[in-house]
């Protein structure tokens, strides 16, 4: 796990671009601080700074160069079947014409240059792993940069007169000197609804993130982008198998993609909340592992719920090596402020990831295994069950939206809170269909505050959801997954992890996003997987390896006293930030602050949910001395 950083050049070499690439590895140096260098020519500058995971020898660093010097790479992520594939490039069939290359490392670095020196840009179609990486060939003056298919390593890149400025976070780009720190305002409105901007956009304007499953090629200026995989794909019947078939194949492709993600030369565990996703994870690497499993839970005493109750209970069922770290809410705040600081791309997330990955690294692991993406695979959050009564009342349609306003006025006069505006605005759309209903429920503001709050109203994930085909009536709940995955997952909880984790140089790794898993998951049909039980499939297929009282535990998450905080300690933090935000050309000054008002005086309708997305913002921009 590294950071990337490159651009391109039709001028010879000069001292301002060596200054450039420097400073663009200085960015980012958190990200891999065991060593950071560069590679240059007339055309092309590659940085790296490297996290060393896989053989953590001198020999590995990065720019790497192949055997025969042809092709230079930058890479970040791991390929988790480097060692067959390692195999399968060192021997040729009788009779062909291919090489086999001769490896001079240990590492899954040397394997991709190879794979591309053999396959070309087909070698993706082989590649299992998490990763961003850009080759440049010095033969054909040509460069080559990807990203995994789920999009787990993110990969930003800008292109102004022909040059091309890539990196593995904003801030490397910022820091090149060639990208403006100019706001995208096109792109407000949505952060301020869905507290993300939504890939391929970002915050800041001319700045894109290569989509997962791409790649994109760079030869005289030219620039093109292909699409190798997508996700939107797979939610259809690939194989007819009965429930019991389907319990046993996910078994088999969840215990592959837990034992792949065991391969380091560095000592490795896993996050344990005790829910569902974290304990099934864990319990499989007990039973893969030939030691005892590291496992790490962030608890706080003060909290109204805890969780250390259940990660304890699974860490004695699988005879782990448990670290449960208690915190109080005053070291959290004493964290807050280097949370804030390594925020990348803004969102109203982060912190609580920051704090957790900050105590496992302390403890002395470098890379760690989480359930993130069980949730979306499995249809575990309160949105599928929403969504599945939403497509079964496709009858409401007869009636037009003006009919349905009487009855949606009257539950919204009735119930004065969050969830009684979004009522109404669901009852309000045009059509009552899943398609429509989705971007509200993902929504931060009341159609009503969005009005008030912001200069331009638009709703810009209905963009994004249109260009997801809904599949057959057999597949309702996959197309659930493939928004939340197309939205909140790559936008939020996977951008947020990665630069929250790298900014404490910690691996994190998702074995619930292996690629062949998600595939054959989002082709089950919903009768083998309707949530009347938490994530049922996944449970049945696990084939009693979590206790009844795992299983049937509350559904809680990661809570903190954020409401008491930015009433009492972050007050004055909070209102600054408020106030400064307000002043902005692009939002109504009124607005901002009558949301401030109404929250201290605990307006139901004004969460600290609705407002610390918009402190994180204006922080953000004044960190980052964005226009």
């Amino acid at each position: 796990m590294c950071g990337i950083a490159g651009f391109t050049t039709t001028q010879t070499s000069s001292n301002s671009y060596n200054d450039a690439i420097a400073s663009m590895v200085n960015a980012m140096k958190h990200r891999g601080p065991d060593a950071q260098n560069s590679w240059c020519n007339d055309s092309v500058y590659l940085g790296h700074a490297r996290l060393s995971i896989i053989d953590l020898s001198e020999a590995s660093n990065q720019p790497m160069l192949s055997a025969d010097g042809r092709y230079v790479i930058v890479y970040n992520g791991e390929l988790y079947n480097y060692r067959e594939l390692k195999l399968e490039l060192q021997r040729v069939s009788f009779g062909s014409k291919e090489q086999a290359y001769f490896f001079k490392t240990n590492s899954d670095t040397e394997v991709i240059i190879a794979a591309y020196s053999r396959w070309g840009a087909s070698c993706l179609d082989k590649f299992n792993g998490m990763y961003a990486f850009a080759l440049y060939d010095t033969q054909d003056n040509s460069l080559f940069i990807t990203r995994d298919r789920m999009g787990i390593k993110p990969l930003y890149y800008s292109v102004n007169n022909k040059q091309l400025v890539f990196g593995s976070e904003i801030r490397t780009l910022l820091n090149s000197g060639f990208v403006q720190r100019k706001l995208n305002k096109a792109v407000l409105n949505e952060y301020f609804l869905y507290q993300t901007v939504h890939a391929p956009n970002t915050i800041i304007e001319g700045v894109k993130m290569l989509m997962p499953g791409t790649y994109l090629t760079w030869k005289n200026g030219e620039i093109k982008q292909f699409r190798y995989w997508n996700i939107n794909d797979f939610a259809k019947e690939s194989e007819s198998l009965d429930y019991n078939l389907t319990c046993k194949k996910t078994e088999e492709l969840l215990f592959k993609a837990v034992e792949r993600r065991l391969v380091a030369d560095v000592p490795f565990g896993a996050f344990l909340s005790g829910g569902i996703d974290s304990s099934a994870v864990v319990g499989i690497m007990s039973k893969l592992s030939s030691r005892k499993v590291e496992t790490f839970n962030v608890s706080f005493d003060e909290s109204e719920f805890s969780e250390s109750k259940y990660a304890k209970k699974v860490s004695e069922l699988f005879n782990t090596q448990h670290h449960e770290i208690k915190l109080k809410p005053q070291d959290f705040l004493n964290q807050l402020p280097n949370a804030l600081n390594a925020i990348d791309h803004p969102s109203g997330d982060g912190p609580n990831t920051y704090v957790v990955s900050k105590a496992t690294k302390e403890a002395g692991i470098t890379m760690a295994l989480s359930g993130l993406g069980g949730d979306e695979l499995f249809a575990g959050y309160d949105v599928f069950k929403r969504m599945k009564s939403v497509d079964s009342k496709a009858y409401l349609n007869i009636f037009p939206s003006w009919l349905r306003a009487v009855p949606a006025s009257l539950i919204k006069a009735k119930n004065k809170s969050v969830a009684g505006d979004k009522l109404f605005e669901v009852l309000m759309q045009e059509k009552f269909s899943v398609k429509d209903v989705y971007p509200v429920s993902r929504k931060i503001f009341s159609k009503q505050q969005e009005k008030l709050l912001l200069r331009k109203n638009e709703n810009p994930l209905k963009d994004i959801i249109g260009m997801i085909k809904k599949p057959d009536a057999n597949h309702l709940l996959s197309y659930v997954s493939l928004l939340e995955m197309n939205t909140y997952m790559q936008n939020i909880l996977l951008r947020d992890t990665d630069q929250m984790s790298m900014a404490v140089a910690l691996e994190v790794r998702v074995p619930f996003l292996d690629y062949k898993l998600v595939e054959f998951v989002l082709s089950v049909k919903d009768e083998h997987k309707f949530p009347h039980s938490p994530k049922k499939l996944l449970i049945d297929s696990l084939n009693g390896l979590l206790p009844g009282e795992i299983i049937n535990r509350p559904k809680m998450g990661f809570t903190l006293p954020w409401s008491d905080w930015m009433k009492g300690e972050l007050k004055s933090f909070c209102e600054e930030k408020l106030r400064a935000l307000s002043k902005r050309d692009f939002v109504n000054e009124a607005a901002v602050m009558s949301l401030w008002e109404q929250f201290l005086k605990d307006n139901k309708k004004v969460t600290w949910s609705r407002l610390w997305h918009l402190i994180v913002f204006e922080n953000w921009l004044q960190t980052n001395q964005i226009d």
